[in-house]
């Protein structure tokens, strides 16, 4: 036995301890640019869709611009202000239903065939 700061060190557990691996880059953003991952992070983080968001956007036929999502993402900072729970966020002629806590798009209508939305307590317009 050897003591070091006043404490017992078994010499025979010393050995048994493991190595911690290396870190390896599992995202593989080599070959991105910081700006890329910037703004791939920012998109993922900020707004998640669900699943059965996902599916009606692509059923629907509907897709998002860069700027589309930023003021979808401007649409749900200023509902999360005035404290709203889940929000309607009207983006040109898509309709999102959109649950703020969670940052999370629920589901996605086109706005010109929809015109009544249930169980929402308030709506943006971006």
């Amino acid at each position: 036995m050897t003591i070091i700061n006043n404490n017992l060190i078994n010499p025979n557990l010393v050995n048994k301890v493991k190595k911690t691996e290396p870190i390896t880059n599992k995202d593989n953003t080599q070959n991105k640019s910081f700006k890329e991952i910037l703004q791939n992070k920012a998109v993922n983080e900020n707004i998640m869709f669900s699943k059965h968001a996902s599916m009606r956007l692509n059923d629907r036929n509907l897709s998002l611009s860069n700027s589309q999502i930023k003021r979808l993402e401007d649409g749900i900072k200023r509902a999360e202000e005035k404290g709203i729970k889940d929000s309607l966020v009207l983006v040109d002629n898509i309709a999102l239903l959109v649950n703020v806590k969670n940052k999370t798009v629920v589901t996605a209508i086109d706005n010109n065939s929809e015109k009544v939305y249930t169980n929402i307590d308030g709506a943006v317009i971006v």
